[in-house]
């Protein structure tokens, strides 16, 4: 299933992609794509109705984060060699973790905002995983049973808070409107192997980015069971797992955001994000 969230900000409601790319209604049957919702018994729940009984969405309503009340965003840094390499940094032994603040989640064709006096503001297209069921200390062999599914990502990043401001990536990782997500989640049943998703990112019109999460350095699987072991993972947590080659501080000379530019990004099979960039007013 493509499970979505459409609407205003703040008032979005739950629904499904259908078959033929037709927005069904589901705030009959849940509340939200959220929480318990996300669970094997939830998502049984939703698979197990007509469909052609659901109420088709009229005209094309904005799409809003596709999952709502995200209690932890998690993020995996240098997760691609070639990606490590351009930045100028070690392949890590072990995953590095960090935190997007949850404020900053919008929907996949929200406008992305610059910070006030940001000089250095990037991109970067990543597989997120949301978490279906409570994980603490799970194996490895077991991760994959915890997800509910996944979806794009747009960790966009200030360089220079993120680096050379005194401190943790988060502050350059969680500014508002740094964390697109969507369009929807497809569920794991429709993606039988993460680590065989092509991923690709253009600013106005030029690829940036293109690359697959194959060449993970750690799996989605090996990314879940180590998270659990830090934090108890619960339904609704997204994972953004790390980027491939091409962000802008990695040409030759670095490329940001300046406002005005359109981003265009998704991931083979599970959609496409547009952005415009733009200053804060």
């Amino acid at each position: 299933m493509k499970l979505l969230r459409y609407g205003p900000p703040g008032r979005e409601k739950p629904g499904l992609l259908d078959a033929e790319g037709r927005i069904r209604d589901l705030s009959a049957h849940v509340a939200d794509i959220a929480g318990a919702v996300l669970g094997p018994e939830g998502l049984a729940g939703i698979a197990a109705l007509d469909l052609d009984g659901l109420p088709i969405v009229s005209g094309q309503p904005r799409l809003g984060p596709c999952v709502g009340q995200v209690p932890k965003f998690v993020a995996i840094g240098l997760n691609y060699a070639d990606h490590a390499a351009e930045a100028g940094l070690p392949v890590p032994a072990e995953p590095v973790v960090f935190n997007k603040w949850t404020s900053c989640i919008i929907g996949p064709d929200d406008d992305v905002v610059i910070p006030p006096g940001a000089q250095k503001t990037d991109w970067e297209v990543e597989l997120g995983v949301v978490i279906g069921s409570r994980a603490s200390h799970v194996s490895e062999t077991a991760a994959l049973d915890h997800v509910a599914g996944y979806c794009v990502v747009n960790d966009v990043s200030e360089r220079e808070w993120q680096a050379e401001r005194g401190g943790t990536w988060d502050k350059g990782k969680g500014f508002d409107t740094f964390g697109p997500i969507g369009p929807w989640l497809v569920t794991r049943d429709e993606v039988p192997d993460p680590q065989a998703l092509e991923l690709w990112l253009e600013v106005d019109g030029l690829r940036r980015q293109q690359g697959s999460t194959a060449t993970m350095i750690f799996g989605v699987a090996e990314i879940v069971a180590y998270c659990s072991r830090l934090m108890t993972l619960m339904p609704g947590d997204v994972i953004t797992t790390g980027t491939p080659p091409g962000v802008g501080m990695g040409a030759t000379p670095p490329v940001f955001l300046r406002g005005g530019e359109i981003m265009r990004l998704g991931i083979e099979g599970l959609g496409e994000q547009r952005q415009r960039v733009r200053c804060r007013d």
